[in-house]
């Protein structure tokens, strides 16, 4: 017969880590969707070429910024897209949640 307070303890330790990843999910998902937000006026600005029609400087400053978003989410754009990527999802959540964790360097004083 099983322990009654070890029943208890693993329901608590159960609790917590489904709280836990579902926090993640759920920052994560905000997360992403503020930056796909953000990306949003990149196909008309892609499509100016070939509607022949030339790049300005303030054009490229703006494709650069995009990139560099799309960088950001890449990872997710990873998992999304190659085939057997869903066996990925730990190792994504570990490297996103180091990520977050990693720390700041220390303001200097003066």
């Amino acid at each position: 017969m099983e322990d009654p307070s070890r029943i208890a303890k693993f329901r608590t330790a159960s609790v917590i880590a489904y709280r836990s990843i579902r926090d993640l999910t759920e920052r994560e998902k905000k997360h992403l969707l503020s930056e796909i937000l953000q990306v949003r006026g990149l196909m008309p600005l892609l499509m100016k070429p070939r509607n022949k029609q030339l790049w300005t400087t303030e054009d490229k400053e703006e494709l650069k910024v995009h990139l560099r978003r799309l960088s950001n989410i890449s990872p997710y754009l990873i998992v999304l897209a190659l085939p057997g990527s869903f066996l990925m999802l730990p190792a994504l959540a570990w490297w996103l949640d180091r990520r977050r964790n990693r720390q700041q360097p220390a303001a200097p004083t003066t």
